[in-house]
């Protein structure tokens, strides 16, 4: 059975997500920081990788509003590439375009501190942690989704890389 790898990059860290299609739905797994190369990145990865048996790489692209790809959008291509030659398996894009939005609505509003004040900045580093593990996730969703609709199976969507 395929298992597939969520990810969605952020510059200063990474959300992951595991799905098998047809099976349970996608669901957060870990965020992890960031590295300051891609082939630092890759030795993070490439732990799990192993350690959940992935045959599938799903990274988010943040294509702008209009659909076009921007500067963020090519980065995480070049790096979604990088990520695929250095661990040997496939990769595949999906659009992520509001994956964070959709995600915040998910988990609810960020905690506040205490006495109702301001959150802390620990509190604020947690959610959005949580927020980059459930936008993994929903990229996943989307990416099964847009597999099922094609022909019952999970298969490459219209946003999807190699």
């Amino acid at each position: 059975m395929t298992r597939l790898l969520g990810i969605d990059l952020g510059e200063r860290r990474i959300g992951l997500a595991i799905a098998e299609p047809g099976r349970d739905p996608a669901h957060p797994l870990a965020t992890i920081p960031r590295a300051a190369s891609t082939t630092a990145d890759a030795e993070r990865l490439s732990a799990v990788v192993l350690e959940q048996a992935i045959d599938v790489l799903v990274v988010g692209l943040p294509l702008n509003a209009n659909g076009d790809e921007g500067p963020m959008a090519q980065a995480a291509r070049a790096w979604a590439m990088a990520m695929s030659d250095a661990l040997g398996i496939p990769m595949r894009l999906r659009d992520e375009r509001l994956s964070s939005h959709r995600a915040e609505a998910r988990i609810g509003p960020m905690p506040r501190g205490r006495s109702g004040g301001a959150p802390t900045p620990t509190q604020r580093d947690r959610y959005r942690s949580r927020v980059d593990r459930e936008a993994a996730a929903i990229i996943l969703e989307d990416e099964l989704e847009a597999g099922l609709v094609a022909d019952g199976a999970a298969q490459t969507g219209p946003e999807s890389g190699r």
